[in-house]
């Protein structure tokens, strides 16, 4: 049985080799040095030895602060996987002798997809005497791909897949592009209604009747602290 590899790093004493090429902090090449001259090198300079290369021959060896080190990596790895965006595609299905209505409300969907910057499979499914007649399934698939070619492009030609045609279309935006569009519209959808809202008490407060303006004002002139 195979036991578990570790990718930690060989840091100080750990090193257990005679000698390293030593690389300094700044990158520089030192040489050659027996392991304990480096490790003293590493103590006088206030750092750790840290083997970044121990298939080398012999090791490669580099001083750093290996605190800093590991806390910038994974500040590094937190950044890719936060921008990194899952690839997912989604799957719509009509029949060759689709109905206007229902061609429709499929594209519908299909847009609504690309848009978000997902991947769609179409796929065609033949029934019958249906599976005689591919080329009604071709010529949609193509019907398609023209009426949202300014989302999507045909990333998979159509082809056969026992009773179905599939095509797969590829959203021309990234995902991560779409997620900013979608939260782009919807702060200034809030921004806008903040504005009507603000201005909707503006109009309010312009058309309330003079009496009960000067009545507030009075009212406010012998108690200011009365909230009316």
């Amino acid at each position: 049985m195979g036991g578990h590899i570790s990718t930690e790093l060989r840091i100080n004493d750990r090193i257990r080799v005679p000698e390293v090429r030593l690389v300094g902090p700044n990158g520089e090449t030192v040489g050659i040095v027996p392991t304990d001259q480096a490790l003293k090198l590493a103590t006088e300079a206030d750092l750790d030895l840290v083997e970044v290369a121990p298939m080398a021959r012999p090791p490669v060896c580099k001083l750093m602060d290996y605190g800093k080190f590991k806390y910038e990596n994974a500040q590094k790895a937190r950044e890719a996987r936060r921008n990194q965006t899952n690839v997912i595609i989604k799957e719509m299905k009509l029949r060759p002798k689709i109905d206007q209505h229902d061609y429709e409300t499929k594209k519908g969907h299909v847009v609504r997809f690309l848009k978000a910057g997902d991947k769609v499979k179409i796929t065609i499914m033949f029934r019958g005497r249906e599976q005689h007649r591919p080329e009604l399934g071709f010529r949609l698939l193509q019907r398609l791909a023209e009426d949202v070619e300014d989302l999507g492009f045909v990333e998979s030609n159509p082809k056969q897949d026992g009773r179905n045609m599939v095509m797969v279309l590829g959203p021309h935006k990234k995902k991560s592009e779409a997620k900013a569009e979608v939260k782009a519209a919807k702060e200034s959808a809030a921004e806008a209604r903040a504005a009507e809202q603000a201005e909707e008490r503006a109009e309010r407060t312009a058309t309330q009747p003079s009496g009960q303006k000067k009545a507030k004002r009075a009212n406010e002139a012998l108690d200011p602290d009365i909230d009316l």
